[in-house]
């Protein structure tokens, strides 16, 4: 790159034409450093599935009334369920360099765990693209566990959320990924 190219912000161009990788191969930045979206163009579409985990605690009595459908806000899990479905439609407006996918399905689970006690929640993410469906998988918990958390929070103020994981993950080039 020329000077005149450097003085103007221009950023070095790979060999296919598009921002370089830097030196790291790390693939949101370029070679000077600088945040972009990935070019997936390059990549055939296949069918793509990631499934993501969370949970929240929270007091039994809160449980029990939520399971009951006894809450001051009414159903809670079908909100929260919808609310996970919708997360996962919003991805790339909450994530930063994250693709807009075109999502074939999304399935949001929500189970009773006693041993909390609280709500597990497994959401499921489907599309057939170049690029993969974990960041939607992952929203649509965190989104799910967020609407539980403020349907019931005026009844329970200790209520903790977490165990966010990416369960399993497959299509694309790469290998599957599944957490043991």
């Amino acid at each position: 790159m020329s000077e005149a190219g450097e003085a103007s912000g221009e950023r070095p161009l790979s060999s296919s034409g598009g921002p370089a990788d830097d030196a790291d191969g790390l693939t949101h930045l370029d070679a000077t450093g600088a945040a972009r979206m990935v070019d997936v163009s390059h990549k055939p579409d296949s069918v793509r599935v990631a499934r993501a985990a969370g949970a929240i605690r929270m007091q039994q009595a809160t449980l029990d009334a939520v399971v009951a459908g006894r809450t001051p806000k009414g159903d809670v899990l079908a909100v929260a369920r919808v609310a996970g479905i919708m997360g996962a439609k919003r991805t790339p407006e909450l994530i930063p360099l994250c693709h807009p996918v075109a999502l074939s399905g999304v399935e949001v689970a929500i189970a009773v765990d006693a041993s909390l006690p609280g709500l597990r929640v497994e959401a499921t993410a489907r599309c057939t693209g170049p690029t993969g469906v974990e960041m939607e998988a992952l929203t649509a918990v965190s989104v799910c566990l967020l609407t539980l958390y403020d349907m019931v929070k005026s009844l329970d103020g200790t209520m903790e959320i977490g165990y966010l994981s990416l369960l399993s993950k497959s299509g694309g080039t790469k290998k599957a990924r599944q957490q043991t």
